[in-house]
């Protein structure tokens, strides 16, 4: 999922930097360039955190799944109030770049996941599931 999603960050962040440019000058620019990447920054973190936690076990998969997305969104909101302290910063040029950016990518996941991929992804039964013939 990282290879198919990663390739996107860096033209979405030029396309965020140029539009942010275009409607509010060079800080609302880098701003929306930020918060693109950090979105980028945060799925490539969840990819392999969770590749990381399935090697581990069913459980390590399950706890990073459900503990690693508030833990990124934490480090999310961190950055804002840490950006906020520089004058070039817009928190809504940045807000408003991590919002769409965090949809499309759970719609682009979820095109993914619905396809071919999604059905590679079944666990097989544990030996003690398996039902006898």
């Amino acid at each position: 999922m990282v290879r198919r999603v990663v390739p996107f960050g860096p033209p979405a962040a030029l396309v965020a930097l140029l539009v942010g440019w275009a409607v509010g000058g060079a800080g609302t620019g880098w701003s929306a360039s930020i918060g693109v990447a950090v979105v980028t920054l945060n799925a490539l973190a969840s990819g392999l955190s969770v590749r990381r936690a399935a090697r581990v076990s069913v459980n390590a998969l399950f706890a990073v799944s459900a503990i690693g997305v508030f833990v990124r969104l934490a480090v999310i909101v961190a950055l804002l109030f840490l950006l906020d302290r520089f004058a070039f910063f817009s928190p809504s040029a940045f807000a408003l770049a991590v919002v769409p950016a965090t949809v499309l990518l759970l719609v682009f996941e979820m095109k993914v996941f619905a396809g071919p991929l999604g059905r590679e992804l079944v666990l097989p039964p544990r030996d003690e599931e398996k039902v006898a013939p």
